[in-house]
């Protein structure tokens, strides 16, 4: 059977091969697909009509008339319910759909999708529409940005260097400032032999940043011409024996604080792996080396995430296992952290299958989808992944997963003001902090406990633990650490009436530019209170800065609190979107804040 497609990507239309579809009529019904199809868990005959014909006589009656004209058009789509939904039968296919279930469906060719959501229409007349139409233009487009990047790593590490190429040059005409996607494109030129076009899309990239940023090369491009493995004494033999004892000695000097020593280790391990005939050993050890680099380097680039598609290219991926479940969840981690949630929803989903009976590595992954949660603002969900998540760590007497998960649980009541819910979950995870001498992991902790603190109007406690968790983010160089516990002070000054140092702080945190954005959503949600507070002529900069970078990321509640601020600088379709999108949010803090603010 021919397959049907509803393209929502570039401008809407019905295809299928061979003949001419009917189309659905008028800009109106299109608006209605668009936003019924992204919306996987229904949503309200009586809000979609108030969101979408605001200013008819019977916008219910409107809703109707658009929901016969998609069913006339769409045969075999069912569109029904209250919450409405919308439920594809075979021979129907969506675009947009495939894209935000992208997660299960991790065969899917990014090429396939060009284009902005519902392209060349525009919705003037539904501002608050219009408002949700351009966060899922960004959201979508960051995610074909990142499947993108993730295909032509997968092809990079599968050994079909040219479709790498392919791949990361359709990525860098979307963002030719994307560091990553060029690292991997001078590494599939480099693995195709072709050294001079290596070294001039490295030149290439370094005029770039030089001219339109005044940055230097970046770091990682730099590495993917220049790195080489390390070279193994050649008398030591390549075997299972020795390469997990280089495991077990990379394993030791980490946890003894000798990082550098640890990765060496751990890099000579992968090497005599791959000498191997044991493909499981070579992903176990590419695994470790990227779980190493990611948490205590702060590794978070192209280098690590071509060590996780190499190691599932050696690991078989269906199925339990370990190594696979471990590289799944990393590449999740990292989607986290670079803010695609779509993408981190299906690494993880995917790690959770292969971790089935594995309970350490169960509460790993729990704890990762509990940040992903709370991130994009499902508070309720967050709760619940990182409570069971401290339970298995328990079970298996992890304290540091436990320390981790509380800790995360405990920013979470922070957002929501629960506050006396909060100071417990952090005042356990400080303790097991303690216990295991996990110094690299206090600064958060710490700087979470100190707002905490500072939420409940108790500013010098609050001074205590802000400073220290600054102090030992710098000292550490832990640049996610470090725009949290500025975004903290620039918290407490303002909270002091000290507009001017709170600005001085917000400056320094904009700074290490850290790689997990959440904090630097959070870090431009208080930069724009201060300077809207201060009358500066950056506000509108920051707000809009903050704007698009939770649209991109699906963090929703900042987007809410980018629209407020909007609201107060005199945007009048901003305050019209702000309680729309806030009642999708159940955080009483963010309720309260809004009330205050806007009456």
């Amino acid at each position: 059977m021919a397959e049907t497609w509803i393209r929502l990507l570039g401008p809407p239309k019905i295809e299928s091969p061979g003949v001419t579809p009917a189309q659905p009529k008028g800009r109106k019904a299109w608006a209605v697909l668009a936003y019924l199809a992204l919306q996987p868990d229904g949503i309200s005959r009586s809000r979609t009509a108030t969101l979408l014909f605001p200013d008819a006589a019977d916008p219910l009656g409107a809703l109707r008339w658009n929901l016969s004209e998609l069913r006339r058009t769409l045969d075999g789509v069912s569109i029904s319910g209250d919450p409405l939904r919308v439920a594809l039968l075979p021979p129907w296919r969506c675009d947009a759909l495939e894209l935000v279930g992208s997660a299960n469906g991790h065969d899917l060719d990014p090429r396939r999708f060009d284009g902005q959501l519902l392209e060349g229409l525009s919705f003037a007349d539904s501002p608050v529409f219009d408002s949700w139409l351009a966060d899922q233009r960004y959201r979508l487009e960051n995610c074909v940005q990142s499947l993108l990047y993730e295909a032509s790593l997968a092809a990079l590490a599968s050994g079909a260097p040219d479709d790498a190429v392919e791949l990361a040059r359709l990525a860098l005409r979307r963002d030719p400032f994307h560091a990553d996607c060029t690292a991997v494109l001078v590494k599939a030129l480099v693995a195709l032999g072709e050294h001079r076009r290596a070294r001039e899309e490295v030149t290439k990239c370094a005029d770039l940043y030089h001219r339109e940023l005044g940055l230097p090369l970046p770091a990682e491009v730099r590495r993917a011409l220049s790195d080489s493995a390390p070279a193994a004494d050649p008398e030591i033999p390549a075997t299972a024996s020795t390469v997990r004892s280089y495991l077990d000695a990379g394993s030791a000097s980490l946890s003894a604080g000798a990082v550098d020593r640890g990765l060496d280790q751990l890099r000579l391990a992968v090497v005599l792996a791959q000498h191997t005939a044991d493909r499981h050993l070579v992903a176990e050890s590419l695994v470790t080396l990227a779980g190493a680099l990611i948490h205590q380097a702060g590794g978070r680039g192209a280098e690590v995430a071509d060590f996780l598609h190499r190691a599932l290219s050696a690991e078989a991926p269906d199925g339990v296992s370990r190594t696979a479940a471990a590289a799944f969840r990393e590449l999740g981690y990292l989607s986290v952290q670079r803010g695609v949630p779509d993408r981190a929803a299906g690494w993880l989903d995917r790690a959770r299958q292969a971790a089935r009976g594995i309970p350490d590595e169960q509460a790993r992954i729990l704890a990762i989808q509990g940040m992903l949660a709370s991130d994009t603002a499902h508070y309720g969900d967050a709760v619940t992944a990182f409570m069971e998540s401290g339970r298995l760590a328990k079970e298996v007497r992890n304290r540091r997963q436990q320390a981790f998960s509380e800790a995360l649980l405990g920013r979470v009541h922070l957002l929501r003001g629960d506050l006396e819910l909060a100071a417990a979950a952090l005042d356990r995870a400080l303790d097991w902090v303690a216990e295991e001498h996990w110094t690299a992991f206090e600064p958060f902790v710490s700087g979470v406990r100190g707002e905490t603190y500072l939420a409940a109007g108790r500013l010098d406690a609050a001074a205590d633990l802000i400073d220290r968790s600054w102090v030992m983010a710098d000292l550490a160089g832990d640049h996610c650490y470090m725009a949290l516990a500025a975004g903290a002070e620039a918290r407490l000054f303002l909270a002091h009436g000290d507009l001017a140092a709170a600005e001085h702080w917000i400056d320094r945190g904009l700074e290490p530019k850290p790689w997990y954005l959440w904090y630097t959503a959070r870090l431009l949600d208080v930069a724009a209170e201060v300077t809207i507070a201060t009358g500066s002529p950056r506000a509108t900069q920051f707000v809009d800065r903050l704007a698009a970078l939770a649209s991109r990321s699906g963090m929703r509640e900042f987007g809410v609190r980018a629209q407020s601020h909007r609201a107060v600088l005199g945007d009048e379709a901003a305050a019209k979107a702000v309680p729309w999108l806030a009642k999708e949010i159940d955080n009483p803090a963010l309720t309260a804040f809004l009330a205050t603010r806007h009456g």
